[in-house]
């Protein structure tokens, strides 16, 4: 599974946690993230990540657009409140409209996480064959 990683600034340790405890499932799937963000949780956990720009210089349309094409298969997107939330509106939506999972906050980045563990979206390997 193709899985893409965006934290806004406030979000991002919060991100890095959350991906050292999940490091193990994580491993198994290929990784992709807006530049800080990536470059965080790959030096904490030494997971291999593709890096995209910084969301303000185009990282977000950069994912945005794998999404658009169906080279994504999950995304976690951690939110602040306290910051724009354009990037999230547009993620998401593209989201809905492509049945992408999507979290935008710890809690459901864990049911996804669990469930992408017990096989439970394994169905996206229909709507995205591995090639």
């Amino acid at each position: 599974m193709n899985i893409a990683l965006m934290a806004h600034d406030g979000k991002k340790e919060l991100m890095v946690q959350f991906c050292i405890a999940y490091c193990g499932i994580l491993a198994q799937h290929s990784i992709c993230a807006t530049s800080t963000t990536g470059r965080l949780v790959a030096e904490a956990t030494g997971l291999p990540i593709t890096l995209y720009l910084n969301a303000s210089q185009g990282g977000s349309q950069q994912v945005a657009a794998r999404i658009a094409y169906n080279e994504i298969d999950l995304v976690l997107f951690f939110r602040d409140l306290a910051e724009d939330d354009s990037d999230v509106n547009l993620i998401s939506r593209l989201c809905d409209q492509h049945n992408v999972p999507f979290a935008s906050n710890v809690a459901t980045a864990e049911v996804l996480i669990q469930g992408l563990k017990r096989g439970d979206l394994a169905w996206r390997d229909i709507v995205n064959p591995k090639k």
